[in-house]
């Protein structure tokens, strides 16, 4: 439930999305500045960065390690103040989710990503 009218939560984790899927460096440096604050903290069991210049090398690792997937909503979005909280599917297009994950991210008042914390509930053997 959103309950927040003056923050756009859905808006913000499309463009969070975006930057995740997008394979051009060009173009996904772009969405992360539009997506992600200077000095965005973002961790999750397999990552801990303090910068948008280390989460796009995360990015790009992941792409790398999950090539052709693609990240999706998995049900609705939920914030209130600035938080926001969702869930996302990694998997083939329009196909079954290899990993599941939640996010719980803190909004700058720009609109813009400050803080991920990111969960994993669903993961391939051997990751």
């Amino acid at each position: 439930m959103t309950t927040d009218n003056a923050i756009d939560y859905t808006a913000i984790v499309e463009r969070y999305l975006a930057a995740w899927n997008e394979t051009d460096a060009v173009k996904r440096r772009e969405l992360l500045e539009a997506a992600f604050t200077d000095d965005v903290a973002y961790t999750d069991p397999l990552a801990d960065v303090a910068s948008r210049d280390a989460l796009d090398m995360v990015i790009g690792a992941v792409q790398g390690q999950f090539a052709g997937l693609v990240f999706t909503p998995a049900g609705p979005v939920d914030g209130h103040h600035d938080i926001v909280r969702f869930t996302w599917n990694l998997g083939p297009e329009g196909g079954e989710a290899l990993v599941v994950g939640f996010d719980v991210a803190q909004i700058a008042g720009d609109g813009r990503v400050r803080k991920v914390s990111g969960f994993l509930d669903k993961v391939p053997a051997g990751l």
